[in-house]
């Protein structure tokens, strides 16, 4: 008879290596947004409307304008409130600082928190001295985009991510680019993982971008899928947008159809007609809403809307829904 083998008894594989876990980052140090000193000289902020208008609003709240006013205002916001089924980035930019980016994406980012019923995120992709946390009326930041993009995994929920986050008093969300010192600005990289992973959580991301030509703010244009540029009510300030919109209309997926151009006073009385300069930038096909000078914004610090003229209120509940009615039709 032939001989059986017997196979060979296995012998116990030794224990896989576990990976080891890396430690939780340590959380930073609160940060102050503004020296408390500074705070303390800045004084009472001002109302953006005058008593004596405000007094002569509210009589006219009687008329029958007041009726079209409201209907109006009705139509905005459902505009503003159109459901989306991804999170949708708006990116503010602008040629030059100064002329109120920061401004245009506070008052932005506020009005969809205010009209929106899901989760809103004011973006600082700025450089490391941005102000948008200031603006945001933030006191103090901890956690700052580079933090984020090491922390971010797909397992997170909303209210793991929330906790990296500055609450506003006004339900949204706030992601500093820093924690207020100078050290190396935000890059690609970072601006992209971070947004890519935020989409899931939040349906409107405003991202307050650095200035053109920065390589963050031409990534956030070309990747946003609606575009703010804004433009100050100025001879240069309107023909230096002119050149960005006339870029837009050459990248290969129409971004100047996705784009809106806010146009902002820096002064009370501006030389230049406002017509011909939004004139002037139409000619592109982008729509231009016009932002005008208010007392409260001019003062600086955080931005209160109960504070803010009616006519900036309604320019930015236009130009908001202007953005989510791009913002939305993008796939």
């Amino acid at each position: 008879m032939p001989r059986t083998t017997q196979p060979p008894t296995p012998q116990p594989r030794p224990p896989a290596p576990s990976t080891p876990r890396l430690p939780a980052p340590p959380t930073p140090h609160p940060a102050p947004t503004l020296d408390p000193r500074l705070a303390l000289a800045q004084g009472r902020p001002q109302h953006g409307d005058s008593a004596l208008w405000r007094a002569g609003r509210t009589l006219r709240g009687l008329t029958a304008s007041a009726a079209r006013e409201v209907a109006e205002e009705a139509r905005t916001a459902q505009e503003i409130q159109r459901p989306v089924t991804t999170g949708r980035v708006v990116a503010v930019t602008s040629i030059r600082g100064g002329v109120g980016k920061t401004t245009v994406a506070t008052l932005l980012s506020r009005a969809f928190t205010h009209y929106r019923h899901d989760p809103v995120l004011a973006l600082e992709a700025d450089a490391a001295l941005g102000t948008l946390p200031v603006r945001m009326g933030a006191e103090s930041v901890r956690w700052a985009c580079g933090d984020l993009a090491r922390i971010l995994t797909p397992a997170m929920r909303l209210t793991d991510v929330t906790g990296y986050l500055v609450p506003v008093s006004d339900g949204g969300w706030l992601l500093p680019a820093s924690r207020g010192r100078v050290g190396a600005p935000l890059d690609v990289a970072t601006y992209r993982t971070v947004t890519l992973a935020l989409r899931r959580y939040f349906a409107v991301t405003v991202v307050d971008c650095e200035t053109l030509p920065g390589d963050v703010a031409r990534t956030a244009m070309d990747t946003a899928h609606a575009r703010v540029v804004v433009a100050p009510m100025t001879p240069e300030g309107v023909g230096g947008t002119r050149l960005v919109l006339d870029w837009l209309g050459q990248l290969p997926h129409s971004a100047l159809a996705t784009t809106v151009v806010a146009l902002t006073a820096p002064a009370p009385d501006m030389t230049l007609d406002a017509k011909a300069a939004a004139g002037h930038l139409r000619e592109t096909g982008a729509t231009v809403v016009p932002v005008p000078y208010d007392r409260h914004l001019a003062g600086g610090g955080a931005v209160d809307p109960a504070r803010l003229a009616a006519a900036t209120r309604q320019a930015a509940t236009r130009l908001a829904a202007e953005a989510m009615h791009r913002a939305a039709k993008v796939r």
